[in-house]
């Protein structure tokens, strides 16, 4: 079993368990770019060429949903970018 964050909270990408009714029924949503600056990305340069794709966990039971920065370079793009 996965240790809870900081905050007590178990999380849907760790435990593939959905933290608010418990059911193990999760979908994950690759992050996806589909052109024009659609999909769940989040724009780190002047085109979508340079967009970092997010991840969503999705709990088929209650519908409570998670995103989630997968790769690590991606991250570290995201941190030039806005810090």
């Amino acid at each position: 079993m996965c240790k809870p964050n900081t905050f007590g909270v178990m999380l849907v990408k760790n435990s593939r368990s959905c933290p608010k009714c418990a059911s193990f029924n999760i979908l994950k949503i690759p992050g996806k770019h589909t052109g024009y600056g659609a999909g769940n990305i989040i724009l780190v340069g002047l085109t979508a060429l340079n967009a970092v794709k997010v991840a969503r966990f999705l709990c088929e039971q209650c519908g409570y949903s998670e995103e989630w920065i997968e790769s690590e370079e991606d991250i570290r793009r995201l941190k030039a970018k806005y810090k």
